[in-house]
């Protein structure tokens, strides 16, 4: 059933509501690998998760990383747009576009976030999947603008899994949520197809190493 105007401003308030007090009873532990939670900004990151792991991490950088601000990536579609209109009401921005195939508009914005001292959030399996396969446009992003990638990933003593094509993780009341920061990664510029796929599954495996339970 498709849910628009009033019903569903109400929805993503009542679901965002709903979020944040699941987060007051959630533990964290942080893996910290890139050495970044409370120091200075120096510099900015494209930050790549999975996109089963998403739902918290709107709460994940406003508990760890006050200081950074950017944009997410979120899909055009209709799911899209409920999204965005969630991730707003977290003062963080958004950047309407595909993961896997960056348009010219999206890639210019995104480009010009990093510019100006902002990190970029893209999920590189979203919005359709397959899970867990990274899609080329995080790769062809951070070879256009020279910005470092930052794998990230959350793991859940417990959680509910949707029945969906990434079976979609929501955290149980008072789980405990490990965040693991990955060193962050340069990727390298290209001259071929097949050097450009090397540099993606390269990209796609540093995430991988990060995740204990798929």
């Amino acid at each position: 059933m498709k849910i628009e105007g009033w019903k569903a401003r109400w929805l993503i308030a009542f679901g965002v509501h709903l979020l944040k007090l699941l987060g007051h009873t959630l533990r964290y532990e942080i893996d910290d690998r890139a050495g970044i939670v409370g120091q200075p900004v120096v510099k900015n990151y494209i930050v790549a998760l999975w996109h089963n792991r998403l739902l918290i991490f709107p709460l994940v950088l406003r508990r760890f990383f006050p200081n950074r601000r950017g944009a997410a990536l979120i899909s055009a579609s209709r799911d899209g747009d409920l999204l965005s209109d969630a991730i707003h009401r977290f003062d963080y921005n958004v950047i309407r576009g595909s993961s896997s195939k960056l348009g010219a508009s999206a890639l210019l914005q995104l480009s010009d976030v990093l510019a100006n001292s902002g990190d970029v959030v893209i999920t590189p399996d979203g919005p359709r999947g397959p899970a867990y396969e990274l899609g080329p446009g995080l790769v062809f992003l951070a070879q256009k603008t020279g910005a470092e990638v930052l794998p990230m990933n959350m793991e859940y003593s417990s959680c509910w899994r949707v029945k969906s094509w990434d079976r979609f993780i929501i955290p149980r009341p008072f789980a405990k949520i490990r965040v693991i920061i990955g060193r962050s990664e340069q990727i390298r510029s290209t001259s071929s197809d097949r050097e450009f796929e090397g540099e993606r599954l390269r990209l796609q495996n540093v995430m991988m190493s990060l995740v204990e339970r798929r």
